[in-house]
């Protein structure tokens, strides 16, 4: 990376039409802790994992994929609590190289709709059997 920007991503918006709406899917259904909250204007923060998301009615939408240890068990976490995918989970990728990460490791995705019609994806690397 250039002298001049770190290593990591330091804040990613999100579109959140119901900022009320929004907290409470990414606070009480994701689990992730709500940093701050500014109403007016309208905007909410959150920790994932260092990387700080805003929730903002001025942002467009954006594709979240979020890592997750087991991705069968996390789906079956969020249908319990209501959330609807678009898919099923299915292997994407086999990074035989390691080009993104160790090889041998095939990459595991499914999509849902956030409480405000955004796409966000759940991201498994599991190592091939």
């Amino acid at each position: 990376m250039g002298e001049l920007f770190s290593e990591r991503v330091h804040q990613i918006a999100q579109r959140a039409d119901d900022l009320g709406r929004a907290v409470e899917f990414y606070r009480d259904v994701l689990g992730y802790p709500l940093l701050a909250t500014f109403d007016p204007p309208g905007l909410a923060f959150f920790d994932l994992g260092n990387v700080r998301l805003l929730l903002e009615g001025g942002a467009a939408s954006a594709v979240l994929y979020l890592g997750v240890a087991d991705i069968d068990s996390a789906r079956d976490s969020l249908l319990a609590k209501g959330v609807e995918f678009i898919d099923e989970p299915h292997m994407i990728y086999y990074d035989e190289d390691g080009t993104f990460g160790e090889p041998g490791c095939e990459e595991w995705m499914t999509f849902f709709r956030d409480s405000e019609g955004n796409s966000v994806g759940l991201v498994e690397r599991r190592r091939r059997i």
